[in-house]
């Protein structure tokens, strides 16, 4: 990014442009509040289109925190330019829909995680996302026991390279219909079976919430199969303040009392209209408990 051009969104990002004056202007305040430490805050970067990944850089920084979730090696380069950690990495997958439940997928996934694995550790990364994939008639004992017998086959380079294997829970009855692992207790289930540290599951509390439920106690109970978090406004996956239905600052001091090291990913779209940045500011102090 050029020079003038990072300098512009600095001093946008600073207060110190109106914002109305285009749709990449936005407004913070000059007093920058330290954040407490205690969660480790990241973000995922789709919700904030057209902002690019070097915008997004350069807004964490100002907000206070350094890390971005899902990104590949072709996005490295980015953000390490700017010292901006990729707190989940992603790449490998095939899609969220032909997963590690369908045997006719094993060989290509083993491929690709076999690959992806080394990178990310050699770039100095842990965290790498997988998905179970959709039923497609499939009943969720047979699911269960292939993820099984193909995530065996990688997660002994997963312990090797010191990189952890992320499965996500995604809610199937509003955005991923038929996708299988969508409750808590077949994520941790699966996590039994594996018997590794290295393979946990990404427990999205929008998704969960909508799915089943009991944010707080699932995490309490299970929290150490959760090996990372993200974020979402229930209903419509918008801003997690006072207008949906979960009170972040509980379920983030549930987090925390558990003894969570990992990421919380910010991961809500904002409303139409919305300064994107500062309802990502919003979100991080709500959840900086």
């Amino acid at each position: 990014m050029p020079s003038n051009r990072r300098t512009l969104i600095k001093n946008l990002l600073a207060g110190s442009v109106a914002a109305a004056a285009s749709p990449l202007l936005y407004s913070f305040t000059k007093e920058k509040k330290a954040l407490k430490g205690n969660i480790h805050h990241a973000v995922c970067p789709w919700p904030y289109r057209p902002l690019t990944l070097e915008d997004m850089c350069v807004a964490v920084k100002e907000i206070g925190f350094n890390a971005i979730d899902l990104l590949g090696p072709k996005e490295w380069p980015t953000v390490q330019k700017h010292g901006v950690f990729s707190s989940m990495c992603n790449g490998a997958e095939i899609s969220l829909t032909e997963g590690w439940n369908h045997k006719e997928y094993h060989d290509t996934l083993i491929k690709n995680y076999s690959d992806m694995i080394p990178l990310v550790s050699k770039a100095g990364y842990t965290n790498l996302i997988l998905f179970s994939g959709s039923r497609k008639g499939m009943d969720d004992e047979t699911g269960m026991k292939n993820c099984e017998e193909g995530l065996k086959k990688i997660v002994a380079l997963a312990e090797k390279n010191k990189v952890i294997l992320h499965m996500e829970l995604l809610n199937s009855k509003v955005d991923h219909k038929d996708y299988m692992c969508d409750k808590s207790a077949w994520g941790v289930e699966l996590c039994k079976r594996m018997g590794s540290e290295n393979f946990k599951l990404l427990y999205d509390i929008y998704h969960m919430q909508i799915d089943e439920g009991d944010v707080i106690r699932t995490i309490r109970n299970n929290h150490v199969y959760f090996g990372h978090y993200h974020t979402g406004g229930v209903p419509g996956r918008h801003e997690i303040d006072e207008t949906q239905e979960l009170y972040y600052p509980a379920v983030m001091r549930a987090i925390v009392e558990t003894g969570f090291k990992g990421y919380v990913s910010q991961e809500f779209i904002p409303s139409t209209g919305v300064d994107k940045i500062a309802a990502l500011k919003k979100a991080i102090s709500i959840c900086d408990v």
